[in-house]
């Protein structure tokens, strides 16, 4: 298999997990700054700990990707001041154009979830 899942992975997959689901239902819950802080936390956790520091580091640091990296980095701290509407819309662009390479590996990836798999192999098929 291609992708191999150690451990280390799926603690951070597990956190890129909750610091996703934190973040959604701090939008859900009328943009709750507690909610959207951890969720941040944790989102930055689990990329560093998935990808590693030094990838990381780099991920933020490459010159082609300071647009989303400030984008990002700013949304983060436009969350910590009380401005959390404005903060996910920068963090929602940030991450766009920040992970927009990583795009075809995440799909490969969740065809290999056993429903999640399932259910994008049956839309595609559907249309």
């Amino acid at each position: 298999m291609a992708y191999e899942i150690n451990e280390q992975k799926k603690v951070g997959l597990g956190l890129l997990g909750f610091g996703v689901l934190f973040s959604f239902l701090g939008v859900i819950l009328f943009f709750d700054r507690g909610l959207l802080a951890l969720g941040n936390i944790f989102f930055l956790a689990g990329v560093a700990i998935l990808l590693g520091w030094y990838s990381t580091w780099k991920l933020f640091t490459t010159r082609a990707n300071y647009k989303g990296s400030a984008s990002f980095l700013l949304g983060l701290f436009l969350i910590f001041v009380r401005w959390p509407i404005l903060g996910i819309i920068f963090q929602i662009y940030g991450c766009i154009v920040l992970f927009g390479g990583f795009w075809p590996s995440i799909k490969v990836f969740l065809y290999h979830i056993p429903v999640v798999g399932w259910i994008l192999r049956l839309s595609h098929s559907a249309s």
